[in-house]
């Protein structure tokens, strides 16, 4: 049985960076070759991939997992940048594990890269490497699963099959549309060589959000890339870009779509037409909280259809579309209340790619199919929580703020992660009561919960969701924003939660 956590222990143990583990300080990462925040965000020329990488990719692929966090660390110490391990890391995972037969599980080695380096990017300079060892340390295990499941491996693309210049957009266009895995991985390597990085991703924006197969790890997996590769540099792209696009046409088990009417593409379809109809100034209007609150109400019980037609409607009556996001983030959150769990938790990864896409995008369509797709999107993950177990009776805008027993801001919030262990209901109140006290921000609350995903046993959805809550709370509107929160701290990890042992293994690898 589980010791609980107490308030006072907990604010002991994270003042000591690491004594959660029962271990010692954190500090010895202080020490190392810095891996600023500002380092990451240098910008790249857009060149071919360069030829230095590849031993540092083979070594990655080839160490043995028990000594890999050990390897890394002796070439950081001598002198490999952050940015060169990002890069590494990310080509050694879509070089060696396959998007099949789903966009997902062993898959999440590639695309949890981004969250761990957001995560990074958000750390103390103490704890910026831990995310991104433990992101080797995941993608061995993921390497392992490929292996057992055939040992699949990116073969050299057919460059007579290439397109020239002048053709590669099209000829990426019509393979994405006839789902042609051999034409695409062929244009596609030609987008990489020939097309800027906005030509390419305003296509994939639209090929990762036009079908709901993989429950949103399509457009979770083009928006890390796109993120990823903005710091690595383009001239990684091509094996990235070949992972993608075979990604992307992933339908396990069913007829070409291109040639059918299937139930993953029929939001789509139906939303090429719809979003036609919204005002021409759709862009602009007012925040209307009580249009957030009717939207909410049908994201409850309504179709996507009908989930579509309100979102056209609402914005047609003047509203801001930031109230109807305000919703659909909202709305994400609030499955985590209803059933806590697998699919619930995607609502919101997806809804941060989605709105992701729908910010980067310079396209007037494309940002208005993003909006409607994450319409149609969160009441499907509300439907496919019915085969899951209880789904309980639940309104995120009728949450009610807890008491807590504490009065200082920090005790605030170790009391708010001590509950965590034991009743998460309670604990997501006294988030609404600590942020209603005026002792407690919510980057306290923020900063709290990323540090308990390094210390504690987390897994790949752990960063994944931590990484797009903790950023979607400032893309919720003011009034909203604390229930968002309250329910993304539900699925955080917890001050009693078992720690990771990846925290010893990376001080002895960087001490």
């Amino acid at each position: 049985m589980s010791q609980r956590t107490t308030r006072r222990r907990f604010l002991e143990t994270t003042t000591a960076a690491g004594a959660l583990l029962g271990g010692g300080s954190l500090g010895f990462l202080s020490q190392l070759p810095r891996a600023a925040a500002e380092e990451p965000n240098t910008p790249s020329q857009m060149v071919a991939l360069r030829p230095e990488i590849e031993p540092l990719v083979r070594m990655i692929e080839e160490t043995p997992r028990e000594k890999l966090l050990e390897a890394v660390g002796s070439r950081i110490h001598d002198g490999l940048a952050y940015r060169d391990v990002l890069a590494a890391l990310l080509l050694a995972g879509v070089r060696n594990i396959q998007p099949r037969p789903s966009v997902g599980f062993k898959f999440h080695a590639v695309l949890v890269v981004n969250s761990a380096h957001l995560a990074s990017l958000a750390s103390p300079d103490e704890h910026r490497w831990l995310p991104i060892f433990w992101a080797l340390d995941h993608f061995k295990d993921s390497q392992q699963d490929d292996v057992n499941e055939g040992d699949w491996h990116m073969t050299p693309v057919d460059e007579s099959a290439v397109p020239a210049a002048d053709k590669v957009g099209t000829a990426f266009q019509q393979a994405m549309d006839q789902w042609d895995v051999s034409a695409a991985d062929a244009a596609v390597a030609g987008m990489a060589r020939y097309a800027g990085i906005h030509d390419t991703f305003e296509r994939f924006f639209r090929l990762g959000a036009r079908d709901f197969r993989s429950i949103g790890h399509k457009a979770i997996f083009v928006a890390n890339s796109y993120r990823t590769l903005q710091c690595i540099g383009w001239q990684h792209a091509e094996p990235v870009m070949r992972s993608l696009a075979y990604a992307l046409l992933n339908h396990q088990g069913e007829p070409n779509p291109a040639q059918s009417d299937l139930a993953p593409d029929q939001p789509w379809r139906r939303n090429r037409r719809l979003a036609k109809q919204l005002r021409a100034d759709w862009a602009g209007g007012r925040i209307d909280p009580m249009a957030t609150t009717d939207l909410l109400a049908t994201l409850r019980t309504g179709t996507p259809d009908e989930c579509c037609d309100q979102v056209v409607a609402t914005i047609n009556a003047g509203v801001h579309p930031q109230s109807v996001w305000d919703a659909l983030l909202l709305g994400g959150g609030e499955l985590l209340f209803r059933q806590r769990g697998i699919v619930a938790l995607h609502s919101l990864t997806t809804g941060n790619a989605l709105h992701f896409a729908y910010q980067t995008s310079r396209l007037d369509d494309t940002r208005r199919m993003m909006l409607l797709q994450c319409a149609a999107f969160v009441p499907l993950f509300r439907d496919a929580l019915a085969g899951r177990g209880r789904v309980r009776d639940f309104e995120i805008d009728a949450l009610q703020p807890a008491e807590l027993e504490a009065t200082a801001g920090g005790e605030m919030v170790a009391e708010v992660f001590s509950t965590l262990s034991n009743d998460r209901d309670v604990a997501a109140r006294q988030v609404l009561g600590a942020l209603g006290s005026d002792q407690v921000n919510a980057q306290q609350v923020i900063d709290a919960g990323r540090l308990l995903v390094f210390l504690k046993r987390s897994g790949s959805h752990d960063y994944k969701f931590s990484s797009a809550v903790m950023e979607d709370y400032y893309h919720v509107s003011p009034q909203w924003r604390d229930r968002f929160l309250a329910a993304g701290v539900f699925n955080l990890r917890a001050a009693g939660d078992r720690g990771s042992s990846l925290v010893a293994r990376t001080q002895a690898a960087l001490g």
